[in-house]
């Protein structure tokens, strides 16, 4: 298995969180759970490979460019075949700078990208297997964004004041920082919450949730610290509150996942996949 995370140009550093490519060889079916990452992505399929993601009790097939709104649960996902995969990493809020869809109708969904980006993407998909090294299809997937940012134009002055807040909570799990961030800022919790749900489609607090579980989710990885220790220093006032949102977004104690978590989710904790950095 090859996992790869490519840095965005000064450009698309502000929008892109990375781009990554992960390959793997001829496999067995397997599956595995995604976890909440406070990111949005999409993700170009170019090998023959196939994925699927679990919805109420049926597995449903992914597009072959496949976007991820937010997810805030436990996501179950199975594969078989060759995969060879590109994708683009977006920060909390920055993907609603290249379409004009609300975020939170995204929420918890994995759709196929063109119906939110259109036709043009279809054709970018096509570039992008015809293409024979990584070098190549990171500048496709650049000259594309840049010239997708006029979609959001009108809005970019909320987008940089709401990435602003993002980047303020990012590290600071209290939610009394919530409110303080509305006072400061001369608006209303209620318009803040409003803000949010359009742009980066989780309410606040609940971002601030998921920021302190994959806080928790890196310093379990890391197999330097005990879970109580883990706890305290992400914040948690004691184990059970703990327990309880580690429960709420894999399924399991964080005992239990420390015994189970997959080759794959170990591979993309090392690669930062849920550093919220």
């Amino acid at each position: 298995m090859v996992f790869q995370e490519i840095k965005p140009s000064p450009t698309l550093k502000p929008f892109v969180k990375c781009f990554y490519f992960y390959e793997s060889g001829p496999i067995d079916a397997f599956s595995d759970t995604v976890y909440p990452s406070g990111n949005t992505e999409v993700i170009f399929n170019l090998g023959n490979g196939h994925w699927q993601y679990q919805k109420s009790n049926d597995f449903y097939t992914t597009a072959p460019v496949e976007l991820w709104g937010q997810i805030t649960k436990p996501l179950v996902i199975r594969s078989s075949g060759a995969n060879t995969m590109l994708g683009i990493r977006f920060y909390p809020h920055s993907m609603a700078y290249f379409f004009e869809e609300k975020m939170s109708a995204l929420n918890n969904e994995v759709i196929d990208a063109t119906d939110l980006f259109g036709p043009t993407l279809r054709t970018l998909h096509i570039k992008l297997q015809d293409s024979p090294d990584l070098e190549t299809r990171i500048a496709l997937l650049e000259q594309y964004l840049v010239g997708r940012l006029h979609v959001s134009a009108k809005r970019q002055a909320k987008l940089k004041f709401v990435g602003e807040i993002v980047n303020s909570l990012k590290y600071n799990f209290s939610t009394e920082r919530i409110a303080a961030v509305s006072s400061r800022n001369n608006i209303s919790p209620r318009y803040l919450a409003m803000l949010f749900s359009e742009y980066t489609g989780l309410p606040p607090k609940l971002l601030c949730k998921i920021n302190r579980f994959n806080y928790s989710l890196n310093l379990i990885h890391s197999n330097e610290h005990d879970l109580t220790s883990i706890a305290y220093d992400s914040g948690y006032f004691d184990q059970s509150h703990f327990i309880k949102d580690f429960k709420l977004f894999t399924g399991l104690t964080p005992h239990a996942f420390t015994t189970n978590a997959s080759a794959l989710n170990l591979a993309l904790a090392e690669q930062g996949k849920w550093s919220t950095s």
